[in-house]
């Protein structure tokens, strides 16, 4: 049986005219280099599908080349229509501000998650990720993050950026409003929670913590499947 994962990433390049934005390149590239390494097939989606934007501010002046060769994958993304929830074993969502204006809203997005928590499968993102969340709801109407502990980029943490007075709403704010067990470490420390099949990351310096706890959730779902 053939290892699928299914990656959301933002197809948003700007928080206003003077504010560039996208994906945070390493919520990006960790994961899905944590994702290929175990041996997973990754397709890459955004909203609208095609070039993935990258934010200015993430892109370190020497990038590794297994990173080059990831961020070769977010020069033609799928667009999400065209991806079915049914193929994959896990979705996980990198985060970047970009996240805060097309996530929420996405009805592919919504519909992929919903799916993912219907049936209790494994979700994954970090940092700005959980924005797909707040209007994700299952088929009995509740909030997918209803009850679960999960963590996401913080309140104090965004007003360090001075982003917050941009941003369409506090993430961290708007996921308690939900049901949901927000746990926080401290600002900008590397802290990720685990509930069941749900597994967040705080911020960028928890992406592979994120991500290295995921493939171990949907390992250990794929063993239960399929005894391997």
């Amino acid at each position: 049986m053939a290892k699928k994962m299914l990656m959301i990433v933002t197809g948003t390049d700007k928080i206003n005219s003077d504010n560039k934005t996208g994906i945070w390149v390493s919520e990006f590239t960790e994961p899905y280099l944590v994702f290929t390494e175990a041996g997973y097939e990754v397709t890459v989606a955004s909203p609208k599908g095609g070039k993935a934007p990258l934010d200015p501010n993430s892109m370190e002046e020497d990038i590794s080349p297994e990173w080059e060769e990831a961020l070769k994958r977010l020069k033609e993304t799928a667009p999400l229509k065209e991806v079915s929830a049914e193929s994959y074993e896990g979705v996980f969502l990198p985060g970047g501000h970009g996240t805060m204006f097309d996530f929420p809203d996405d009805p592919n997005i919504k519909s992929i998650l919903q799916h993912f928590a219907d049936y209790n499968l494994p979700i994954g993102a970090v940092c700005h990720g959980p924005a797909g969340f707040v209007n994700a709801v299952k088929s009995d109407g509740t909030s997918i993050v209803e009850g679960k502990k999960i963590t996401a980029f913080t309140n104090e943490e965004e007003e360090s950026t001075e982003l917050d007075k941009y941003m369409p709403f506090m993430l961290e704010t708007s996921l308690r409003d939900k049901g949901a067990q927000v746990e926080i470490g401290d600002p900008w420390s590397d802290y990720a929670v685990i509930d069941g099949n749900f597994v967040t990351g705080q911020n960028p310096q928890s992406s592979l913590t994120a991500a290295k706890a995921f493939i171990e959730v949907v390992e250990g779902q794929r063993k239960e499947k399929f005894g391997s």
